[in-house]
């Protein structure tokens, strides 16, 4: 029996699908499986990687912060902000993240200190997501793929 999921955030709809075999959510508190008939929970998240396992297929976003629902039949994930890992652009990561290092070292005060980190850690996860894509079967397909494939 498979769970429907749904990916939100605050400007779309990022994904929807009925045949979901397992979630993957990045906790706040470390990451959460959830499978089909799971308990009703609901939780924050923290940054890190959502993955929607489908047969052998993973797709993949980046989730920065949110809630998610976990119903027995439904996965609803809200998101902050949010990026289908295949829709990530690494050359504007990689320098995103070599901006981020620049700043870092000459940041005058801690509010300043915590921001630039807070977009390093972002570059960062986006980068080994991203990869972590590209290493899956099938490499790397864009959401209008993985949708046309559901």
């Amino acid at each position: 029996m498979p769970i429907e999921v749904e990916v939100v955030s605050p400007v779309r709809l990022l994904y929807h699908t009925e045949r979901a075999d397992m979630v993957i959510v990045p906790g706040s508190e470390g990451e959460l499986g959830v499978l089909p008939n799971h308990a009703p929970l609901l939780t924050t998240m923290g940054f890190g990687e959502l993955r929607i396992v489908e047969g052998e297929d993973v797709v993949s976003f980046v989730i920065y912060g949110g809630i998610v629902e976990v119903r027995p039949d439904k996965v609803t994930v809200l998101a902050d902000d949010a990026e289908s890992v295949y829709e990530i652009d690494l050359e504007q990561v990689e320098a995103a993240r070599a901006r981020a290092r620049e700043l870092m070292a000459s940041a005058p005060d801690d509010a300043q200190r915590a921001e630039i980190a807070q977009e390093l850690r972002r570059a960062e996860i986006a980068v080994r997501a991203r990869y972590r894509a590209s290493q899956q079967r099938g490499g790397v397909r864009s959401v209008e793929e993985e949708n046309n494939s559901a």
